[in-house]
């Protein structure tokens, strides 16, 4: 089964294998095949094919996929044309949303930074 190009994976019950689709989560997976009227715990290979048109005709009323990232970008660029925080501060790879940097805001800033520990000189024991 295929939504909005992406190849639905077989092997999962479908509230998760719809969330491989770019803005579908699991509550909006699970409220899209309960108005199809799908079993949740169903899987893609045994859908028939009015299941499936229903369900792609249920998920191209939201905003998906490409129209989503494009959305979610102009969002961001206007952020950043406009000189804000939250603008600068994605544009520095920061947290956007107040939390601490001291610690933590790894997935954020990304792994490249070490811990230190507490600094104190390892002395082997011999």
């Amino acid at each position: 089964m295929r939504v909005f190009g992406i190849t639905i994976p077989d092997n999962k019950h479908l509230h998760i294998a719809l969330t491989a689709v770019y803005g579908v989560g699991r509550a909006r997976a699970e409220k899209v095949l309960a108005e199809a009227g799908v079993e949740i715990t169903r899987k893609a290979p045994s859908l028939t094919a009015d299941e499936e048109n229903k369900i792609r005709s249920l998920l191209e009323s939201y905003t998906l996929e490409g129209n989503l990232r494009r959305e979610v970008g102009q969002n961001i660029k206007r952020l950043k044309d406009i000189g804000s925080r939250r603008g600068s501060r994605h544009s520095k790879g920061l947290p956007v949303r107040g939390q601490r940097t001291r610690v933590n805001s790894r997935t954020v800033r990304g792994n490249k930074r070490n811990t230190m520990g507490s600094g104190k000189i390892k002395v082997s024991k011999t």
